[in-house]
């Protein structure tokens, strides 16, 4: 066994051991598979403070998983959202629609009630010019 001269035995064998960790030979896309299928919550709070009077108050949560994940954990806001979806332009047309009929309907309600005053005037007319 050849040993390099000033160096112990224990020396030399401790070089040559590596301390292996979790992310080691890793990549990202590793590192991203497990956070997503797991799932992290980041949690935080920011106040801003003068003279011990709390003027801004903050509170930040943040989930970040995959979509199966949220899912079993009941999280899917995302759709129902309209504007998340397919159906966003469903609903925008839907609502045009709708405006358009209400400023007819508005429209026509004028209409009556302006024909109906001047029906009650022509009656009130009619009665003092009748002997």
């Amino acid at each position: 066994m050849t040993s390099k001269p000033g160096l112990p035995l224990s020396s030399q064998s401790n070089t040559s051991r590596t301390i292996a960790t979790s992310t080691q030979g890793s990549s990202l896309a590793d590192i991203l598979e497990r956070v997503l299928d797991k799932g992290i919550v980041i949690a935080g709070d920011i106040s801003v403070s003068v003279a011990s009077t709390e003027l801004l108050h903050i509170r930040i949560r943040l989930l970040i998983s995959s979509v199966d994940k949220a899912r079993e954990m009941g999280i899917n806001w995302w759709e129902n959202d309209p504007y998340l979806t397919s159906k966003a332009q469903t609903l925008i047309d839907e609502n045009r629609q709708l405006q358009e009929r209400l400023q007819s309907l508005e429209a026509e309600m004028r209409s009556l009630k302006a024909l109906a005053s001047s029906q009650v005037e022509f009656g009130a007319n009619k009665q003092f010019n009748d002997p």
